[in-house]
């Protein structure tokens, strides 16, 4: 038994820390022989806040924001091949960072972001021995956003110098980074520990921004996706029973949003995100026979208690898994069901995000050849 069928969802199903969706799933470097992997999952967040009463500049008029947060699907392939005895190469394709807020209530109704990514990764495993292996490689990351802010934060933001609209386009830009890596196992006991590094990247996207009272223009905005340090753990602990977990740090405190129009008339970022995220996991898998395994997981994320970004107004969050797998032949087909509690979050209009959740369905099928 491997932790396989529970690590499918370890990428995160609920949104994560950042704008992280679904990393790569390079456990499937350690899958025995040749093997192919297809993943689905689908996610359908509810976050609202409530505005703060009265008139602006001391409040925003009462009332709900209503669900800001639009549901998102990911996909992934993943392949390995084995070379020989000790070299296996892996490639893999997926959406690993994403975001999707719209405002259709209140006094934040226009203010719209969505960022969206596809990497492509390739990655290769030496054996150095019966217990120890290393991996590397690189991956390639190609992202697009666009951003809407209404009016009303445009005039707050910029002391009301600005009445007027603002948007902006950041066209697809490609950067390379790379990954490295190490482990160690013990087959008989079930046990692989291995660390994986992911190096940042810094997109230079070419950027058109507009607001509606004054003239168009186009610049280069930078801005950067974190390195990421992760930890991840199995071991068997009883016939047939696995633990299995991770804690990953991820530099977010590097990721803004800066475009240079809205830097020189407003005096400040478009968003941002002031602090890095750790992520901790701990579950358990049980094999019922020969083809079926289920597995149960808690995934925490600790708050921070500093003020939200009303593009991403949650500060931590609680989730649980349920999964399980089933093969048939070379064939094995796993799934789960992941629901997370999100943390209240308070953003610096004063407008509160409390008691939001979000559940997360996903699918996965390997085949080995």
């Amino acid at each position: 038994m491997t932790a396989g069928a529970a690590l499918l969802l370890s990428t995160s199903i609920v949104s994560a820390g950042g704008i992280d969706r679904s990393g790569n799933a390079y456990s499937v470097l350690f899958e025995d022989g040749n093997y192919a992997q297809l993943s689905f999952s689908t996610v359908n967040p509810d976050v609202s806040g409530d505005y703060p009463p009265g008139a602006p500049p001391a409040g925003l008029g009462g009332g709900s924001t209503d669900n800001m947060a639009e549901g998102y699907t990911s996909a992934g392939v993943a392949l390995k091949y084995g070379i020989n005895e000790d070299i296996d190469l892996a490639v893999f394709l997926n959406q690993p960072y994403g975001a999707n807020a719209n405002y259709t209530a209140g006094a934040y109704t226009g203010l719209a972001a969505e960022w969206k990514s596809l990497q492509l990764a390739v990655l290769g495993k030496y054996q150095l021995n019966d217990a120890v292996s290393v991996f590397g490689g690189l991956r390639a990351i190609q992202s697009e956003a666009t951003i809407a802010v209404p009016t009303a934060l445009v005039a707050g933001a910029s002391g009301g110098a600005i009445v007027s609209p603002y948007a902006a386009t950041a066209n697809s830009d490609v950067q390379i980074g790379y990954v490295l890596g190490a482990a160690y196992e013990m087959p008989e006991i079930a046990l692989r520990v291995s660390l994986t590094y992911e190096s940042g990247v810094t997109h230079e996207f070419d950027t058109d921004e507009e607001f509606a009272t004054l003239p168009a223009e186009s610049s280069t905005t930078e801005i950067e996706l974190p390195q990421s340090l992760a930890l991840d753990f199995q071991t068997g602990v009883a016939a047939d029973t696995l633990v299995f977990g991770s804690v990953r740090w991820a530099e977010w405190s590097v990721w803004e949003v800066r475009p240079a129009l809205y830097e020189a008339e407003v005096g400040d970022r478009v968003t941002g995100i002031d602090n890095d995220v750790f992520t901790y996991r701990i579950g358990v898998g049980r094999r019922i026979n020969e083809e079926l395994s289920v597995f149960a997981r808690v995934t925490y994320e600790e708050s921070t208690g500093d003020e939200a970004s009303r593009l991403a107004p949650t500060d931590g969050t609680t989730s649980y898994g349920f999964g399980g797998s089933y093969t048939i032949d070379n064939t094995e087909i796993s799934g789960g069901i992941e629901y997370a509690m999100l943390g209240d979050a308070t953003d610096g209009s004063g407008t509160t995000f409390e008691d939001n959740t979000a559940l997360g369905f996903g699918i996965n099928i390997g085949f080995s050849f």
